[in-house]
Order: structure tokens, then C-alpha cells, then sequence
């Protein structure tokens, strides 16, 4: 039977979600853990409470414009529903373009003010209102994905942000070990949350081809492919053979990138793809060995290929204008301004023996291989630039010769390099390993997966400034900001790629978008903590920290003043001066202390009940 329209079952369903709703927790939020650190946050006395009765408006943007839907679909997820209303009125969610612009929130700033009448956030552009509303996802309760509230209060506030840097980005390897489209869209989540702007895709390198081709085919039937080496450790695998099956890997359909450019538009991300050249080609060379020096048979490398021996014949009359059409197919795909073209380091043994080589050299009057690698970047460049595009290199460009005309520079081989390519470069990306290397080690190797050989804990991340030493301030604008860079050599699955990721990318963030004298380690750190709860709610997976003591020293009086600390808070520090084992029966450290000179200070860390990380001395 139905009465007005409804059929008793459709009665009783509603009855129980709305019985659901009204029985969902009650929390009221006393302070806020926002990553990164806002610019402007003064906290006041009155609260707002968020409930069933709050609505959502969009002024001066329509609620189905990308970014409306982008807010709209998050709020839901985080089980926050509230209903439309067309003009602002109380307990109301505001999302407003501004009539007239705020020159103090430029392109990507916003202004948040949570008062007792409802959420008023404004800005200048869509992006501004996006990365308003992440700052506003991080006010409610870390464990808002995974728990329903009824009724959620939050403290009175107003907060005015913009980015120290315009280009905050992370660079993706998908190359080594291919991922899925949902995996890196998880990975664009990620960036979004911390207001990350650009992604590097890397999409060849010797290891695989990753990007649908159609006029050259044989890069996806033979490039995109290898032999299954997953029961090897990185660097260990035998050399693929010539005819052996090659059932490992993948690559992205046309219909696949424009759905991952689409996706990442909505969060205010441009998708940069990388193609490496004229190194690390064994994935083309093995598709098309034609292309190489010797015209000999090529397999897709299933290891490290150091220093990248399969190099491209730069002599060959048939190379430009395959790259060239590589590259229009690659530019139709990617509306952003840049391509990525690598111009790593190649070993030129191929180049010095090759007669075509060798005859383009002294055709071109070069007196080096290595300009050769910067003849062909810059003819790539220009064949992009009638594009519409521009190429962005590593630091190594600059040995190559002339920089191609407004050419960007990802910096990685440290300060005094980054600043030469600041002062030369239109642009220069700083992405130094010892900071920003995302692959490698956050803790002790005994209690974290394999990774790359280097140690780069939290608090190192935390200490990354891409502005180099002494860069005059005629030139400081070209610092366009940072790169990280997760290459997945050691990688084999995305839970990995997450693990190394977090809670590093957070502090990676911080030091691109916030000011310098708003960062504070001490602060930071106990923020990381409710971020960690935060991503368990969202399923992410992550390291939970260094627990390798930090200690610091300053000299007072007769001897030292020792204080004690680890990554991670909440963490308790036994230790001992008497050169004996430290025990959870030896003293806990909780304040600073003052021992002489000489003394060994042996220390050992529990966390959560258990021992982390083993003994560490220190002499002092």
C-alpha cells in the first residue's frame, strides 16, 4: 500500500536514518592541528556547532562547478550533509568568490572565520576556496571518515592563509613499478589535503613506458612490459632475456590520463608528465632499436641501469621526428604549460664510437658529447615551445650547454647548484635528496620496509628550505618552490609508496606553504600526531616515526645541559650515566639535564608499552 507517495518501506528506511543521525557522537573541538601552519590563526572565545540543520552555499560559484561538487562530495564522506540553500543566511557553510579581489590572498590564498553564526570563507579564485575548505576538513575530528557525529562545536576563529611558494609539488615514479589509475588518484588525494599543486608523473624511463602511444605503438606492446622479477630485491634480479615473457607492468590509456588530468583539476593540481630522455630509453630502445647507436635488440631493464647505458642516437635522422611526434601526442594530452624532459647524467660511450654521432658533432662544431645531450633537449624544447610549452630539466642542463629559452631547473644536486639555476633559469625547483628524497629511510632499517640507502627522518624533512644561501633578491623570484620525489626502485606496491610518503609529505608541505616564523618543530610534531589519526581514519598507510632520541647540548657552567627528545610524542625515555643497560626500571627522562663532560649517556625508548628502536649511546 502507498500513502502520499511513499511505500511503507521507504517510511520506515527514512525513519532510520534520521534515528541513525540524531544518535551519531556529540564532540566539541578544543584546538586546532592544521598542517600547514596557517599564516594568520587567532582563536577566540564563542563557538559554532556544526549539525544536521547547517546548510551549504556557493556565491559567485555555481554548485556544479568542479570545485563545488569537489567540497560537496568530500563533506559527504566525511558524513556531513548539509542541504543547499541559494542565498547565505545562519548556521550556514559559506563558500564565496570575492566581488573585488584581496590582494592579501593573491591567487590561492582564502580567509576562514568560524563565528557563532555559521563558516564564512571567502577568496579570489576556486583554488583559494579549495585549499580554505582542506584547512577546514582538518578542524573537525581527526576521525571524521570513519565515525558519524551528530553534532560537532567548533571553537571561534579566523584564519588568513596564502602560500610562501606557488609551486609545491611531488614527483611519482610509475615507471620501476607500475601503479593504477585509482592508486595515484589516492596519491593526488594525498596532495590535495596538504595543498600540493603540481605532479610530476613519471611516465619512461628504462624500467617501462607508461603512456598509450598510438602512432608508435610498439612502445606500449613491448616498452610497457618486462619479466616478472617481484621475488628479487632491487638491484639483484637477473637481466631480462630476449624472448622471455614479459607478463609485468602496464600503462595508461589515452581515455586513463584524461580521466586522471580531469581528477586532479578538481583538487587544483596540474599533472606534469615526465619523459626521460636522451637516457634511461631502455623501454624505447627495446621497442625500437633502430633508435639506438647499434641497431641491436634491447630488453625493458628489470633492475637499476646506472650509469644509464641504453641512450638514445642522437646522430639517427629518424630520431627528431620521432621524438617530436612522441611529444605532440604526449603535449595534446597534458593542457598544462610543461613537459619534464629528464637530461639526467648518460654515459656517452655509444655517442663517442658512433659515426653518425660523431658527425653531428663536428657538423654542429661541439667539442663534447655532453653538448650533444644539450643539441638535442634544446631542439625537443623548441619543438615544444611552437606548442605552447615549456620543458623543465634536472640540474644537469645546466652542464649541457646553453639553457633552452625559459627553461625551468629542478635542483637536486644541493645549495650552491640550486642558486646557479636560480640565477640562469626562468625558474628553479628545488629537490634536494638529503631533504626531499621520499624513498629512502624515515627510521631505523630494522623496523621499516626496504628503501633506498639513505637515513631522512621527519624532523630532517621539517628542515627543507628550497630558497638558497646567499641568492641575492634580484633573484629570489625565480625560487619557484620544491619537488618530492618518490622514485620506487624499492617500491613494488602503492601500500609501500604510501608508507614512505606520509607523515614526510606533511612536513615537506609546511615548508613550502607556510612562513618561516610560523613553523615550530615542537609544534609540528604534536600536530603529526593528530594527523596520524586522521589518516588511519582514511585507510592511509604510514610510518609511525623515528624513535631514535634526539639530543642537543649546551654548555653551562662547569658541564652540559643535556635536553632529550624523539619524532614521535608521547614517548617515554629511559636512560642511564653509569654506562649500564637502561631498563624501563631506570630513569625516565623529564626534564633537561646537567652532566660533565665525558659522561655516556645511554638511552632506550617505549612507545605505546613497547621498546623502540634499541639502546643508542651518546658521549658527550
Amino acid at each position: 500500500m502507498k500513502r502520499h507517495g511513499f511505500t511503507y518501506s521507504k517510511a520506515m528506511l527514512l525513519a532510520l536514518l534520521l534515528t541513525l543521525a540524531s544518535c551519531g557522537k556529540k564532540v566539541q573541538v578544543s584546538e586546532f592541528s592544521i598542517i600547514p601552519e596557517p599564516e594568520y590563526f587567532v582563536q577566540k572565545g564563542r563557538s559554532y556547532t556544526l549539525s544536521s540543520s547547517t546548510r551549504l552555499c556557493f556565491e559567485n560559484l555555481g554548485r556544479n562547478t568542479p570545485t563545488a561538487k569537489y567540497i560537496a562530495n568530500s563533506l559527504r564522506r566525511m558524513h556531513v550533509r548539509p542541504s543547499f540553500v541559494g542565498t547565505p543566511e545562519s548556521d550556514c557553510i559559506l563558500f564565496s568568490i570575492n566581488d573585488t579581489v584581496n590582494p592579501e590572498l593573491g591567487n590561492e590564498g582564502y580567509l576562514l572565520q568560524v563565528a557563532p553564526e555559521g563558516v564564512f570563507i571567502s577568496a579570489n579564485t576556486e583554488a583559494g576556496l579549495l585549499y580554505a575548505f582542506e584547512t577546514f576538513a582538518q578542524m573537525l575530528p581527526p576521525d571524521i571518515h570513519s565515525t558519524s557525529y551528530s553534532r560537532i562545536t567548533l571553537p571561534e576563529c579566523t584564519i588568513l592563509d596564502r602560500p610562501r611558494y606557488p609551486w609545491r609539488g611531488s614527483l611519482l615514479d610509475v615507471c620501476r613499478h607500475f601503479m593504477t589509475v585509482n592508486e595515484v588518484k589516492r596519491h593526488l588525494d594525498i596532495m590535495a589535503a596538504y595543498k600540493l599543486n603540481r605532479l610530476i608523473l613519471h611516465l619512461s624511463d628504462d624500467q617501462g613506458w607508461r603512456i598509450e602511444i598510438e602512432h608508435h605503438p610498439a612502445l606500449n606492446s613491448i616498452g610497457s612490459w618486462r619479466a616478472d622479477r617481484s621475488g628479487y630485491s632491487w638491484g639483484s634480479a637477473p637481466p631480462q632475456r630476449l624472448g622471455e615473457e614479459t607478463p609485468y607492468g602496464g600503462y595508461y590509456t589515452r581515455k586513463e590520463i584524461a580521466e586522471l588530468v580531469t581528477y586532479a583539476t578538481q583538487r587544483n593540481i596540474e599533472i606534469i608528465p615526465s619523459i626521460e630522455l636522451p637516457g634511461h630509453s631502455s623501454a624505447i630502445l627495446a621497442s625500437y632499436p633502430d633508435l639506438s647507436c647499434n641497431g641491436q635488440p634491447l630488453t625493458v631493464a628489470v633492475g637499476p641501469c646506472w650509469p644509464p647505458a641504453a641512450v638514445l642516437c642522437v646522430g639517427n635522422d629518424t630520431l627528431l621526428p620521432f621524438l617530436n611526434s612522441v611529444m605532440d601526442e604526449v603535449a595534446a594530452l597534458f593542457p598544462g604549460e610543461y613537459i619534464h624532459i629528464g637530461c639526467s647524467p648518460v654515459a656517452t660511450d655509444s655517442w663517442e664510437q658512433c659515426p653518425k654521432c660523431q658527425a653531428l658533432k663536428r657538423r654542429l662544431a661541439l667539442t663534447s658529447e655532453t653538448e650533444l645531450q644539450g643539441w638535442i633537449v634544446n631542439q625537443v624544447a623548441e619543438h615544444l615551445s611552437r606548442k605552447g610549452k615549456r620543458i623543465i630539466g634536472w640540474d644537469e642542463m645546466l652542464d649541457c650547454g646553453p639553457l633552452p629559452p625559459d627553461a625551468v631547473v629542478t635542483a637536486t644536486r644541493g645549495d650552491s647548484v640550486a642558486g646557479i639555476a636560480a640565477r640562469l633559469a626562468q625558474g628553479m625547483i628545488a629537490a634536494p635528496p638529503e631533504y626531499c628524497s621520499f624513498d629512502t629511510y624515515q627510521t631505523d632499517s630494522s623496523n621499516h620496509p626496504a628503501a633506498f640507502p639513505l637515513y631522512l627522518p621527519l624532523r630532517q624533512a621539517y628542515r627543507f628550505d628550497p630558497m638558497p644561501r646567499g641568492l641575492t633578491p634580484g633573484h629570489q623570484p625565480n625560487v619557484w618552490g620544491g619537488l618530492c620525489l618518490l622514485w620506487t626502485d624499492y617500491v613494488n606496491s602503492y601500500d609501500q609508496a604510501e608508507y614512505l610518503l606520509l607523515p614526510r609529505l606533511c612536513a615537506f608541505a609546511e615548508c613550502l606553504w607556510s612562513q618561516p616564523d610560523r613553523k615550530d618543530w615542537s609544534r609540528f610534531r604534536n600536530k603529526i600526531e593528530t594527523h596520524k589519526k586522521r589518516m588511519a581514519s582514511e585507510g592511509y598507510h604510514f610510518c609511525p616515526g623515528s624513535f631514535t632520541p634526539i639530543v642537543t647540548k649546551t654548555a653551562q657552567g662547569d658541564g652540559l645541559l643535556v635536553t632529550i627528545t624523539t619524532e614521535v610524542a608521547d614517548t617515554y625515555i629511559y636512560y642511564t650515566t653509569d654506562g649500564s643497560q637502561p631498563t624501563p626500571e631506570s630513569s625516565v627522562y623529564t626534564e633537561p639535564l646537567h652532566l660533565p663532560h665525558g659522561t655516556l649517556l645511554r638511552t632506550m625508548v617505549l612507545y605505546q608499552g613497547e621498546e623502540r628502536e634499541g639502546i643508542h649511546d651518546y658521549k658527550l
